[in-house]
């Protein structure tokens, strides 16, 4: 998208895994309540990333079917003279295998002023801009993936909830695993990891939106929320280069649906 000079959705990137070994980088996810009891919800196993913040499952290969989630969508708090690139996404893959099914949107900073725009990547093909779903700050957004079969493949579909704007799009991944399903916000990538927007903060799922059945995934046939899955299966992600921390997760509410992404650093 914007000229397809960066990746939004590439593998997890160097991230350190409990008791496993850190995966390595492919290329060179109605009134919304305070949020102020998020962090009294469960919590599980931490892994960092270079690019990564949110929640990801796992499961074994070819079990994952369905991923769904639905997000705030966050404004820039300040747009300097830098570039800033982020974005907000729900996927099939990425966490442990070399291919990514996902849709969301993306926030960047250019010349000062922020930059919205919906968008679709079946990585390592580069993404694709939705055109027709313009994106607002403070628009409410959901979107799956879900796999349809060896003949179909993967069908992506997202829906700005506030203006109705709606898409969907199929596509064929011959490699897919389908063994992880992610709800992620990401700084994306052109060779390296580029600085993230300061997007405040990123709300996840129904306490935020409003909307029901959300952050769910379907694996080894068993659809729930992020929490419902087993708790050595679910793992929250921050967001780090070195010591420096970029995005921290919070735990999830107690009913296993909803979660905050917060900015530290760009």
């Amino acid at each position: 998208m914007k000229g397809a000079l960066w990746t939004l959705g590439f593998v997890l990137a160097i991230v350190v895994l409990p008791a496993a070994t850190a995966v390595t980088v492919v290329v060179t996810p109605v009134v919304a309540p305070s949020y102020t009891f998020l962090q009294s919800g469960p919590t599980h196993p931490t892994s960092h990333s270079t690019n990564w913040a949110g929640y990801a499952v796992t499961g074994t290969r070819g079990s994952v079917s369905f991923v769904q989630g639905s997000w705030v969508q966050p404004g820039a708090v300040s747009c300097s003279s830098a570039s800033r690139w982020s974005s907000f996404w729900v996927g099939i893959d990425g966490f442990n295998s070399g291919t990514v099914e996902q849709t969301g949107t993306e926030l960047d900073c250019s010349g000062g002023s922020a930059v919205l725009s919906a968008w679709y990547e079946f990585f390592p093909a580069f993404p694709v801009t939705i055109s027709s779903v313009p994106i607002t700050a403070g628009d409410h957004i959901e979107a799956s993936v879900t796999y349809v079969n060896a003949t179909v493949g993967f069908t992506v579909f997202l829906k700005d909830v506030t203006t109705g704007h709606s898409y969907t799009h199929s596509h064929k991944v011959a490699s897919a695993h389908r063994s992880s399903a992610e709800w992620i916000a990401e700084a994306p990538s052109s060779a390296s990891v580029l600085p993230l927007t300061d997007f405040g903060v990123a709300k996840f799922g129904t306490h935020a939106t409003g909307i029901a059945n959300t952050n769910e995934a379907t694996i080894s046939g068993t659809t729930g929320a992020i929490g419902s899955f087993a708790s050595a299966s679910i793992q929250r992600i921050n967001m780090a280069s070195g010591a420096t921390t970029k995005a921290a997760t919070s735990a999830l509410t107690p009913d296993g649906t909803s979660f905050n992404v917060t900015w530290k650093h760009a």
